[in-house]
């Protein structure tokens, strides 16, 4: 569904009055759809607000769209011991006035200063015992947001609401336990804003629009005041100091600790992180953009906090809640990508036949159920999607997604509160696990492994994890990673993971692109100026071939029998003679007068499939009919002789076979050069004339693996000279 598929496109004013009784009148104008978010993107390098950006497509889960605000009036922090809502302009302060009154209204909220431009307050703790499914109506911070929803609350806007971002900390608010690392009770563990002016892009829909908010209250309204804010003065950095650099190993022991923690039976599986810093020559926007690109994701975001950025590509839905329904997609079982999609494929295949993986992700997901039972109708929690596999730039994961209906008597704060914090990024039991990342971690998590996104006065909620994020302040980016570890992991792959997991963001900062897998960039044109003629034996793999060929830079001739003959009767202005794969037997297509012109002209050959068959039927061999007839079909060949054909390629590999003719005798002048695993000649050149051949297809894409067939093709191309 498309973030606007509620939105009516009118211009015109709508005007509603809230639960509560605040009257609010929303007017939409249409935006430009290209520009809007840029514009919106370097306003938030020096001013306050948002951007949520989704750039990643799953048909039934993610559709792209961005929304985004700047300056708004509102904000809210929460610290240990207090909250803080404060008014950011003149419009802030006639909304922090109704806040104040209804904030007062709750027994368990205790305003202990106010002023025209900010309410500090505490929260009532209840110290009698409750059952746990009413945790999640302890007092907290959530206590404050509850109420401030419910000043705002309707049904006729699907938009204005609570945005920003929930550090990891709140979880020790709803599940007290022993603190072991020191904490700065400076920095927030929330921190959200009201806007009233928000920017929405869908691009499903290829729409945007400006929706803009006036406020009515007690007889005044923000009507006409000006929607501004403070700026702050971003510093970029060159270098970072010494102690930030990353140690390479250090990961690794906190693996070990937690396999001992596994063999005790203290835990099933945790999820450390470790911290890298990258220094920051270029702004957040920029940074920003690079990672959108590099990296699409459903939960994209840049938050300006004031005195930090936020910036990141997270792939994981926290929570999000429509109406009644709740809905989460817990992701476990990672493995990095290929080279290729051939190379892809077979990571896929390795992810998917993982006990390892599949053993992670099921734990998370019993853990997500149980949390989601506490608080949904009995009966409706499901999974409706189980190891969809979701790919990225880097890494592809396994996802299960998971839904549930609410209580009548819960909401989306419940729903948000019960997961506290996902399992994919504890671990469990999740309370042992929160304990041990207290003890075993090197710092805090701040804001990672925590969550990002919006709360509408709707009563609805779209939240990401807070993963592959960075914090950037004073000119340094602090990015965060770990792995879901378990009693079988392996400390050092553990450590490569979370290496792969920070590499789009090492990227974004460093501000370069990724290394093209196109086969065009090559460091050496090995074929530049060399004239090479296909002889087209009527096959459908014979322009992929020429195509590999014409990678290497060479000039490619294709043409069939009739054509090709002639071609080498008029004129021998090639550097090579390429004998092409193609149904039937060698004789079908007079493959001896062709080879045959070839030696009297001096000119070399290279054969596949078909054209291996005929330079053995030609030189006195003889082939026979497989029992098997390898159709499409891989196999692994070993090399038996490296020689020049085979040169910088692994004595083993997999290549693609299409062929029920073989080489079942081999004349003396051909040296065997490689065999298959049924030991059929799959590779042979000529002890004296420059004559070589393949019975496997270099240009298939079971060949396409480590990019063993282009190689095979650029080894044949070193092998000749130009005339």
């Amino acid at each position: 569904m498309s973030i606007l598929s509620h939105f009516e496109a009118k211009t015109e004013d709508m005007t509603y009055t809230t639960k509560a009784g605040v009257k609010i009148t929303r007017h939409a104008r249409a935006l430009d759809e290209a520009r809007t978010m840029d514009d919106l993107l370097r306003q938030l390098d020096h001013q306050k607000g948002a951007v949520f950006s989704s750039s990643y497509e799953y048909p039934g889960r993610y559709t792209r769209w961005d929304i985004g605000f700047v300056n708004p009036g509102i904000e809210i922090r929460s610290y240990p011991n207090e909250f803080v809502v404060s008014a950011l302009n003149q419009r802030g302060r006639l909304l922090l006035a109704a806040i104040d009154e209804q904030l007062t209204k709750n027994s368990q909220i205790v305003v202990i200063e106010r002023s025209a431009k900010s309410i500090i307050g505490t929260i009532e703790s209840d110290h009698e015992l409750f059952r746990e499914e009413e945790r999640t109506r302890q007092p907290s911070i959530f206590t404050v947001l509850r109420s401030i929803q419910e000043l705002f609350a309707s049904s006729e806007d699907h938009f204005l609401g609570l945005y920003g971002a929930f550090g990891y900390d709140l979880v020790f608010r709803l599940e007290p336990m022993p603190l072991h690392q020191k904490r700065d009770e400076r920095k927030p563990d929330l921190v959200l804003y009201i806007p009233d002016e928000i920017s929405i892009v869908d691009h499903q829909r290829e729409c945007a629009y400006c929706l803009s908010y006036d406020f009515e209250i007690a007889g005044q309204s923000t009507a006409g005041l000006p929607r501004d804010g403070a700026f702050y003065a971003y510093r970029k950095r060159e270098d970072i100091p010494e102690d930030k650099k990353y140690k390479k190993g250090r990961y690794a022991k906190l693996v070990a600790q937690a396999i001992r923690s596994f063999k005790r039976g203290d835990l099933f599986e945790v999820v450390p992180s470790h911290t890298f810093y990258e220094p920051c020559s270029g702004s957040p926007s920029e940074i920003f953009q690079s990672l959108r690109t590099i990296n699409p994701s459903p939960y994209g975001f840049m938050i300006n906090l004031g005195t930090e950025h936020l910036v990141g590509c997270s792939p994981e839905m926290y929570v999000r809640v429509d109406g009644h329904r709740v809905e989460t997609c817990p992701i476990s079982g990672t493995i990095r990508r290929g080279k290729n999609a051939i190379e892809d494929a077979d990571r896929i295949r390795q992810l998917l036949n993982s006990e390892k993986d599949e053993a992670e992700l099921t734990m998370c997901t019993d853990v997500d159920r149980n949390d989601k039972s506490r608080i949904c109708l009995p009966g409706t929690v499901k999974v409706i999607g189980r190891r969809q596999l979701e790919t990225y730039s880097h890494l592809i994961h396994t996802v299960d997604h998971v839904v549930g209906s609410l209580k009548p008597e819960r909401d989306a704060l419940d729903a948000f509160i019960t997961h506290m914090w996902a399992v994919t990024i504890t671990g469990a039991p999740k309370r042992n696990a929160i304990k041990w990342i207290e003890q075993h971690e090197a710092s805090p998590r701040g804001w990672y492994g925590g969550a990002v996104g919006y709360l509408t006065f709707d009563g609805n909620l779209n939240t990401g994890l807070t993963l592959r994020t960075m914090k950037m302040k004073a000119g340094i980016a602090e990015i965060r990673a770990g792995a879901t570890l378990l009693i079988d992991s392996v400390p050092q792959d553990e450590e490569e993971e979370t290496l792969t997991k920070a590499a789009a963001l090492m990227q974004a900062v460093e501000g370069t692109k990724g290394v093209s897998s196109n086969p065009h960039h090559k460091k050496d044109a090995v074929g530049r100026g060399k004239r090479i003629l296909i002889v087209d034996h009527e096959d459908s793999f014979v322009h992929t071939l020429g195509n590999y060929f014409k990678q290497t830079g060479a000039c490619v001739v294709t043409a069939r029998t009739a054509l090709a003959k002639q071609l080498l009767n008029d004129s021998a202005d090639f550097d090579l003679v390429v004998l092409s794969p193609g149904p039937g037997t060698p004789n079908d297509f007079a493959l001896h007068e062709t080879i045959d012109r070839c030696i009297e002209k001096e000119l070399p050959i290279f054969g596949v499939c078909l054209g291996l068959q005929g330079i053995v039927e030609y030189f006195g061999g003889k082939l026979g009919y497989a029992k098997e007839p390898m159709h499409g079909k891989a196999s692994t060949i070993t090399v038996t002789e490296h020689g020049k054909l085979f040169n910088e390629i692994t004595t083993c590999f997999t290549a693609s076979r299409y062929h029920s003719l073989y080489a079942e005798q081999v004349p003396d002048c051909l040296t065997v050069t490689a065999r298959s695993e049924d030991g059929m000649v799959m590779a042979l050149e000529h002890k004296k004339l420059p004559i070589v051949a393949v019975q496997f297809h270099p240009e298939s894409i079971l060949t396409a693996r480590h990019n063993i067939g282009q190689k095979i093709i650029e080894n044949v191309m070193k092998r000749i000279h130009k005339k």
